[in-house]
């Protein structure tokens, strides 16, 4: 499927003028600033272009929708102090962004913003309500220029997508407001994701930025496994193909149309060494500081492709990795929900075409709620929160202290597997336990009041934010043997590397021993279910949400059960349970999340 090379309108804005290059003062600077012979083409009474042009990459990833600042904990950002010490920093927010942003761009002439997938999808009420179109709408005002697609992309399947791109009104919503949505400004790119009837891209697999005699080109992907951790009604009807396969492909492709400055969008990420986001990613050596799956993708793809952008994971990190020639190259990744944008430039060599490399610095930098608001992003937010706040701050519940959702075992998870097995039970009192996929738990609750709510109110809005997905809540019935299978399935196969830890519902424990390795790593001979062991032949009946009963996140046992019943959507679950179970003169205690032992 052949993308077109030409910008759109609002492309071919003509961007910020400064000078780039000319701002550097002496020739030692140039030398240092440039690669050798750099500056040979600037002197000598020679006016036109330099060899070498700077050009700014601002990029950013996973915004999820995030257009409020969110709360706690994935509103925070750890800083490496000089001293060694850290320290935590309020960020997020897409009127931070935007100022950020637009800051950044001053006095660059040549500036390009990009972004890492999943700009959409698991998103607050203020844009999952809307089915994101405020959330695109807010991109087009920071002049995205491009970003791959995610998972997340995915969600609302591949017509809704579509719809993202090209405009038009929700099919059964309708339209939200008398204008008619008009989509994104900017391409979405899905390289490796192909129509199973016609076998080419559903969007455009690449696109190239122009300005005046600089070109650079995008490649976008999403993780092959896409599938994998989205439902499959989702993704039905389309084939993820490998991520390294494909960049390699449509690299060739640009070069042959004369485009030797790539830059690949990959919607995967690794793992740092550290969570601060300023670390030094190469302090032991290139691709020293940074592991999981992009690590084996950047020392794969060709040569040709100058940098990475990445994300998926929700880390922080800015790294080299050698690529197949052993060459390092750069690979970044800018966190979550608009916490930090990446500011990278990159050396053109006019006389190649091609990035120069050993010029390519990068860095991480925090999107801080200290300078001033965008008004137009202050504008957009108070129009969507009018239409949402009839729905968005009805009670629904009330708690006496946060509820966090980070650690192995979360409080917030254990309150969504509680409510799901007291829903199971009204559905069927057979049910024995629930089980939470932690992927599925997109923020905790914060007791602290926000906006017109008083201190410990639970709020729809701050319901969505938890569990944005409309997931149901089914229940199937499994032997026990297939029970501890499924808990072995959150350490090893597809989970080995990165395992994804079930969130239980009360009444069921057992041990991790992180000594161990693979799905040895479950202490068998621990599991109880209300004080009893797991008995191999005997039925359980489980609740999970319609992801997991789909075998989703790798648990494959999880997609054989029997016996299937599907109930009411999780947000509905867990709003009749606070419901039930708190009021203003008795809130609800987090859970203590004790579930589950962990020996280290």
């Amino acid at each position: 499927m052949p993308a077109t090379s030409q910008p759109s309108p609002r492309h071919r804005r003509t961007l910020r003028l400064v000078a780039a290059a000319a701002a550097l003062a002496t020739a030692g600077a140039l030398a240092a600033a440039y690669p050798a012979g750099a500056h040979e083409s600037r002197g000598h009474g020679h006016h036109g272009p330099s060899r070498y042009q700077d050009v700014q990459l601002l990029s950013f990833n996973d915004l999820h929708g995030n257009l409020e600042p969110p709360a706690g904990s994935s509103g925070r950002v750890t800083e490496l102090q000089p001293d060694g010490t850290t320290k935590t920093i309020d960020a997020g927010g897409v009127e931070y962004l935007a100022t950020h942003l637009r800051e950044a761009r001053k006095g660059e002439k040549y500036s390009i913003t990009a972004a890492g997938g999943d700009m959409v999808g698991a998103s607050p009420l203020i844009s999952g309500l809307f089915h994101d179109e405020p959330t695109i709408e807010a991109l087009n005002k920071l002049d995205l220029d491009v970003t791959s697609v995610g998972n997340h992309e995915f969600d609302e399947g591949a017509k809704e997508l579509a719809r993202l791109q090209n405009g038009g009104c929700h099919p059964t919503d309708g339209c939200y407001t008398d204008k008619k949505f008009q989509g994104a400004d900017f391409p979405y790119l899905a390289a490796n994701v192909l129509d199973e009837k016609t076998n080419r891209p559903i969007l455009k697999p690449y696109w190239v930025w122009r300005k005046k005699d600089v070109k650079v080109g995008f490649i976008g992907v999403t993780l092959e496994d896409t599938p994998g951790v989205v439902s499959a009604e989702g993704v039905k009807g389309l084939k993820f193909k490998d991520e390294v396969e494909t960049i390699n492909k449509y690299a060739r492709v640009l070069q042959a149309q004369g485009v030797k400055s790539i830059v690949a969008l990959i919607h995967e990420g690794g793992f740092p060494a550290s969570g601060a986001y300023n670390y030094d990613c190469d302090s032991a050596g290139a691709g020293s500081g940074v592991s999981g799956p992009i690590v084996d993708i950047a020392k794969n793809i060709t040569p040709a492709v100058d940098a990475l952008v990445t994300g998926h994971t929700h880390n922080a990190y800015v790294c080299t990795i050698p690529d197949p020639s052993g060459k390092p190259r750069m690979v970044t990744s800018a966190a979550s929900f608009g916490r930090l944008y990446t500011d990278t430039t990159l050396t053109y060599d006019r006389r190649t075409g091609d990035i120069a490399r050993t010029a390519v610095k990068s860095a991480n930098h925090v999107v801080t709620r200290t300078v001033a608001k965008a008004p137009d992003m202050t504008a957009l937010i108070g129009k969507w929160n009018t239409l949402a706040a009839p729905i968005g701050n009805r009670a629904i519940g009330y708690i006496s202290a946060d509820v966090p959702s980070t650690g192995t075992e979360s409080p917030m998870g254990d309150l969504i597997a509680d409510a799901q097995l007291a829903y199971g039970k009204e559905l069927d009192p057979e049910t024995d336990l629930a089980l939470m996929n932690p992927g599925g738990v997109r923020a905790g609750l914060t007791y602290a009041a926000s906006g017109s709510e008083g201190d410990g109110v639970v709020t729809y809005a701050e319901g969505f934010t938890v569990q944005p997905f409309s997931n149901t809540v089914n229940l199937q019935d499994f032997t026990g043997a297939q029970l501890v299978q499924v808990l072995k399935e959150q350490v090893s196969g597809a989970n080995e590397s990165s395992p994804k830890v079930l969130q239980p519902s009360s009444g069921l424990t057992y041990t991790l021993d992180l000594t161990k390795t693979g799905a040895d790593r479950v202490v068998t001979d621990s599991i109880r279910l209300n004080g009893a062991a797991i008995d191999p032949a005997a039925t359980y009946r489980v609740a999970t949400n319609s992801f997991l009963a789909g075998g989703g996140d790798g648990f494959t046992t999880l997609g054989q059960g029997t016996n299937d019943l599907v109930g009411t959507d999780d947000l509905t679950a867990l709003e009749q349970y606070l419901t039930a179970n708190s009021s203003a003169s008795s809130p609800m205690p987090p859970p203590a999340a004790d579930r589950i032992s962990i020996m280290r």
